[in-house]
């Protein structure tokens, strides 16, 4: 992969406006079920996971197989941010090529999916915290369609996206998840879709074959996460500007990391996680995922 488009893939790029069509509306109200869904935390990565057969979007599509088929989802995407917190709410979310310098593949690809205007204002309403604003405008972002269509490439779930309100702090991130925490048990799968370590600045483009590569830092933090994560120290994770220079290197936006505070705002307390995914790219990325369950 050349440098600029690793560079446009992570980053956000320029949106390819989109439009689908052909499903009928979904509207009904989910029910309650028997057993409530997990929650995953994703890395996504390049946008090319998307249609390339390789160890993690493999992974993803045996992730899809695994779990019960959920009614719905909902994603937490890194590229969806904006000024207060909104949900997508139209029939049919478009699918959004936010993203330059790729293959013309990649930007036929189409995610023709539903969405579902009940659960979005299902949605909106079990939040308290905050005004939820109805979005009929954005769509499914690279975030979302990649990841969801290996799990799911039949279309027929309805997919909605909620943003993250960048000008928030990762508590406020955090808190709110605990707010959608009735929607595992009517069968909808959330999905927290980013980069637990994302510096662009500072990748090995000559090492990006190279499996598991990191700079000392790196390595320190995948290792650090990985702790954090499975001793269930939220605090820490939450203020992890604390955590000291590595953590900063690791993440020196929020915008990748804040998809995992609903991750971790959604566990329960006798959930254990699951990794998978778990490796280092580029030296100074990694594509860790994990599972609540």
């Amino acid at each position: 992969m050349k440098r600029k488009e690793f560079i446009f893939s992570l980053t956000g790029g320029l949106f390819t406006m989109g439009s689908l069509a052909g499903l009928k509306r979904i509207s009904d109200s989910l029910q309650q079920q028997d057993e409530k869904m997990p929650v995953l935390f994703i890395g996504h990565g390049s946008p090319m996971n998307g249609i390339e057969q390789n160890e993690f979007s493999l992974e993803w599509e045996k992730t899809g197989k695994d779990l019960k088929t959920p009614q719905a989802i909902l994603v937490i995407s890194a590229h969806w941010l904006t000024n207060g917190t909104h949900i997508t709410a139209m029939d049919f979310p478009k699918t959004i090529h936010d993203f330059g310098g790729f293959p013309e593949e990649l930007y036929k690809v189409q995610y023709p999916v539903p969405g579902n205007r009940q659960l979005a204002q299902e949605t909106k309403d079990l939040i308290k915290s905050t005004n939820v604003g109805l979005n009929h405008d954005w769509g499914l972002d690279h975030g979302s369609w990649t990841v969801v269509r290996r799990m799911y490439p039949d279309a027929t779930i309805p997919v909605l996206q909620l943003s993250i309100d960048y000008s928030k702090p990762a508590s406020y991130h955090y808190n709110l998840a605990k707010e959608l925490s009735a929607l595992r048990k009517k069968g909808v799968l959330i999905i927290g879709s980013g980069n637990m370590i994302h510096n662009l600045g500072m990748i090995a483009w000559d090492k990006l074959e190279q499996p598991g590569y990191g700079y000392d830092w790196a390595i320190e933090m995948h290792e650090l996460f990985r702790k954090k994560i499975t001793d269930g120290d939220h605090n820490a994770l939450i203020n992890y500007e604390s955590l000291g220079k590595s953590a900063r290197l690791a993440i020196p936006t929020p915008d990748h990391y804040y998809p995992l505070m609903y991750v971790l705002g959604l566990q329960e307390k006798k959930e254990t996680p699951t990794f998978f995914n778990d490796r280092l790219v580029g030296g100074s990325l990694n594509m860790t995922s994990v599972r609540f369950e």
